[in-house]
């Protein structure tokens, strides 16, 4: 199981914290630290849908300009966007047995068997 997140971000620490309690074996990887981020975010995207990838709640988003989040429009455009901005990112993103959850909400902690 692999959760992608930020080292700074509260809900990604407490998700790990909660699925190694559970007894999952969880590597954490860094979006801003990720060396193939360009490749990990077409097939999350492809997986969950643009709207559940893109954090427009951050305070990342509410500092981009209306060209910049008018990007988000088109797919080229939002794979851009992410890729400069790693914490536009809802998160965290876990990739278990072939399955990406995004975010940590019931549905996801359910899904991943918490």
């Amino acid at each position: 199981m692999t959760l992608y997140g930020l080292k700074t971000c509260d809900t990604c620490r407490k998700a790990g914290k909660a699925l190694d309690n559970a007894g999952h074996d969880v590597d954490f990887v860094d979006l801003r630290e990720m060396k193939r981020l360009d490749e990990k975010i077409p097939v999350w995207i492809d997986a969950v849908g643009a709207e559940r990838v893109l954090n427009t709640r951050s305070t990342t988003w509410r500092g981009l300009t209306e060209t910049e989040q008018a990007m988000t429009r088109s797919r080229t455009g939002l794979e851009a966007l992410l890729l400069a901005h790693p914490a536009l990112i809802k998160r965290p993103v876990v990739e278990a047995e072939g399955r990406v959850h995004v975010g940590w909400n019931e549905e996801v902690r359910s899904a991943l068997g918490l």
